[in-house]
């Protein structure tokens, strides 16, 4: 058994390094001037998301629902050297705002060359009290308002040859405790823009999905969250913006941060006991 797990953990540092050394070149120059919306954009990692698009000299369309705060972020993406920084109140819980994002960027930018969605809904980190309505409405922020945005913005991507950014969650492929809501949607995500990758490669279309998965981010409303009940370490969000940045840059169908993520999503099937009992250990239940 021993010599079993050793050849499988051999195979998958393999594949990694192999993942690693073939990684595209990401060029910094290539988003100059680029046409980008990111949602999500007033705190955490889209926020992060915006400053390092603005570093690059990028054309920005950032969204949240707080106006005022959007505003601030805006301002500061202009002083980190944005060409353009515009933004749009949206509840992302709405039938018609995502649409409505979309629309405004392209009447404002006049294109679009990146999609970036990144927003979620507030969900309790907490054991599921059986409230199915919370749950209908987290999709609908989380998954369904993806959808609208990205079937939206489909059309102008094909144009520029552009990029749909996805920013989904280890939560999506491994369920841990505390996340029913949000794991739900995250797995949704998964599966609905990883089948979507499959039928534009099948129609050679010219725009790339990347799917992006993240481990534990150290965002002020993550923190706060998992305060007291987990050890799991958190990782910065600037670096996991910037990781998005790039995988989207480099047209890569997925991406994954901090690095382990990946090796994770690989070895829970391989292990299941395993991978279960150190899943449930990492996590403080007080009933």
């Amino acid at each position: 058994m021993r010599s079993v797990t050793k050849l499988l953990l051999a195979s998958v540092s393999v594949v990694l390094i192999a993942s690693k050394w073939n990684a595209p070149t990401f060029d910094p120059e290539s988003l100059k001037g680029v046409k980008v919306v990111v949602t999500g954009a007033s705190t955490g990692i889209g926020e992060q998301l915006a400053y390092h698009y603005a570093r690059f000299g990028a054309q920005i369309v950032i969204t949240a629902r707080r106006e005022h705060v959007l505003q601030q972020v805006a301002e500061r993406c202009l002083s980190l050297g944005a060409q353009k920084a515009l933004y749009i109140a949206a509840d992302m819980a709405s039938e018609s705002d995502p649409e409505r994002v979309v629309s405004f960027a392209l009447d404002q930018l006049g294109g679009l060359d990146y999609l970036v969605l990144n927003h979620i809904g507030p969900s309790p980190f907490s054991m599921w009290d059986g409230d199915v309505d919370h749950i209908r409405w987290i999709m609908k922020v989380n998954f369904f308002s993806y959808v609208q945005m990205a079937w939206k913005g489909l059309p102008a991507l094909e144009q520029s040859k552009g990029s749909l950014v996805v920013v989904s969650s280890l939560l999506g492929k491994m369920p841990s405790p505390f996340v029913a809501p949000y794991s739900s949607t995250k797995f949704a995500l998964n599966g609905f823009f990883g089948s979507l990758q499959h039928e534009l490669a099948m129609k050679k279309s010219n725009v790339s999905i990347s799917i992006c998965t993240l481990g534990l981010i150290d965002t002020e409303s993550a923190m706060e969250k998992v305060k007291g009940k987990t050890d799991v370490p958190a990782y910065p969000a600037t670096d996991a913006a910037l990781n998005i940045i790039i995988t989207g840059a480099t047209r890569q169908p997925e991406g994954y941060y901090p690095w382990f993520t990946y090796l994770l999503s690989i070895v829970k099937d391989w292990f299941p006991s395993i991978t279960n009992y150190s899943m449930r250990s990492s996590y403080k239940y007080e009933p």
